[in-house]
């Protein structure tokens, strides 16, 4: 059967919309249910930080740990971060006033921005303060008859998550230019590390993997790109933004903004290695014009909110 993930499929990712149970405070104990002194900069006690799915969340887990912490000590107040089941998830949670900061991916935050307010305070810069951008990419193996996206027609594609910019948006979008997104058997393989296990695997005759995964499973050994070559890679995506809800006191999305923008690049590396920047420096101010193709691309493609 093929698909048109990104208009039918998304909806399905509603059916699992609560946090994830697998992330824990990154400060414990009684501290995080106390009211904080400082009821600007704490609301409620405590700030709840979302993260995307978009790697394995035992390895997200220790890198936001520690970007938490150094956030928690900025502001005076714990940060507790999770990852949430999904990319659907993570919106909602927002949207029911669940999270108070999150890490949305581009695309993501063209869906946040409609339901929930979210609002971009920074992203992650390079070591000279420049923003850092990642792409998208097609791959097969390299005894394939498939040479170029137009090749694809007849085959199988492993996407990775529904409202993934990289991994559902942007792959779509390329088949629908190329006239053959009827005829490619599109399927989501349930992440981006899952998309590129299934073309290592031979499950599939293609699968989407952006750079990001590409840097981080060449590094641990999992993928040999001397086996594999792309045959489409995407534009420059600007790197994900960290948003605070709209609807929060603009006492505190300035104290939030200000305390991000202020964390040593110790504080992120971590993290920016995850989202493939090689030189890691501090956070850097966004705004919503910096993702502003994003919102294009969902226009032109007729996605709304309603397809997360």
């Amino acid at each position: 059967m093929k698909k048109n993930p990104v208009l039918i499929a998304s909806a399905a990712a509603l059916i699992a919309l609560g946090l994830s149970a697998c992330s824990s405070p990154a400060s414990g104990g009684d501290a995080a249910a106390k009211p904080s002194e400082k009821s600007t900069e704490c609301p409620g006690g405590k700030i709840r930080m979302g993260i995307l799915p978009y790697e394995d969340p035992e390895k997200l887990e220790p890198a936001y740990k520690v970007l938490a912490e150094a956030l928690s000590k900025k502001l005076d107040c714990p940060v507790e971060v999770s990852i949430t089941e999904d990319y659907a998830a993570e919106v909602l949670a927002m949207e029911n006033d669940q999270l108070e900061i999150a890490q949305f991916g581009p695309l993501g935050f063209v869906f946040a921005s409609q339901r929930a307010d979210a609002i971009p305070m920074v992203s992650f810069g390079d070591a000279q303060g420049k923003p850092t951008t990642y792409t998208g990419g097609i791959w097969v193996p390299n005894d394939s008859p498939i040479k170029s996206l137009e090749d694809l027609k007849g085959h199988t594609l492993a996407l990775g998550s529904p409202g993934s910019t990289s991994g559902d948006a942007l792959p779509m979008s390329a088949l629908t230019d190329a006239g053959i997104v009827d005829e490619v058997t599109a399927d989501y393989a349930g992440g981006h590390p899952e998309a590129l296990l299934a073309l290592v695997n031979g499950t599939v005759d293609a699968a989407q993997i952006n750079s990001q995964t590409l840097a981080t499973a060449t590094a641990k050994g999992t993928f040999d790109q001397t086996k594999f070559r792309q045959v489409w890679k995407s534009r420059d995506i600007p790197n994900d933004p960290v948003t605070v809800r709209g609807n929060l006191p603009k006492e505190f999305q300035k104290a939030v903004t200000d305390a991000l923008l202020s964390l040593d690049t110790a504080d992120v590396e971590k993290v920016s290695a995850f989202l493939g920047v090689k030189e890691a420096g501090p956070l850097i101010p966004v705004t919503k014009e910096t993702y502003q193709p994003l919102f294009d691309l969902a226009k032109t493609m007729g996605l709304t909110e309603k397809d997360v």
